[in-house]
């Protein structure tokens, strides 16, 4: 089994996050929650990213790299929204076996990178009418893993949900396409 570190969204941890842990532990993995707010979450997307602007990006990066620093190399990253980013920042400074990106992908320029990590494969979730979706952004993620030697799969399920996993985001949670991604990702990381 391996060990997971997981990412979460801007919003912090909430109930998805806490499912997607206990989906996890449920199939035998070790599991790291990597809290970045030190216990705050957010109801609202406006309210969570005035957090997350207070705090900056760098000061979240060196947060995620802590919250992993006593994981041995070859774990899995999975990060959702924000936390896609968080996991893909990890990704670049660790020995990562795989990650999967949840309605968050990052191009490498963004995170100041210019090359995936050698064989690395990767996942990516998004929902088709996701309204945070960069235009591009997940051509310019394969093309990074491809360039890499390493496999890239994207799945897009119907809907317009961001945290489509997450159960409390009423408007977003997609109860099918979430059973779909668990399909996909347990069979990534067995």
């Amino acid at each position: 089994m391996a060990e997971v570190a997981i990412f979460h969204s801007a919003l912090g941890i909430r109930r998805g996050i806490d499912d997607a842990a206990q989906h996890f532990r449920d199939a035998g993995h070790d599991v790291t929650v990597v809290d970045q707010y030190d216990g705050r979450s957010f109801d609202d997307y406006d309210t969570a990213g005035a957090f997350v602007a207070d705090i900056g990006f760098p000061e979240l990066m060196r947060r995620a790299l802590d919250g992993v620093q006593r994981l041995s190399d070859g774990f899995v990253v999975l990060g959702f929204s924000n936390g896609g980013g968080m996991a893909t920042h990890v990704a670049l400074h660790r020995r990562v076996s795989r990650a999967i990106l949840c309605s968050g992908a990052l191009p490498l320029e963004i995170l100041g990178a210019d090359r995936w990590p050698d064989g690395m494969p990767v996942q990516i979730h998004y929902t088709g009418d996701d309204p945070f979706k960069t235009d591009g952004s997940v051509e310019s993620v394969m093309r990074s893993v491809a360039d890499a030697g390493a496999s890239a799969e994207y799945f897009q399920y119907p809907g317009r949900g961001h945290l489509f996993t997450d159960v409390d985001q009423v408007d977003e949670f997609d109860p099918v396409a979430t059973e779909q991604l668990w399909q996909h990702v347990d069979r990534f990381t067995s």
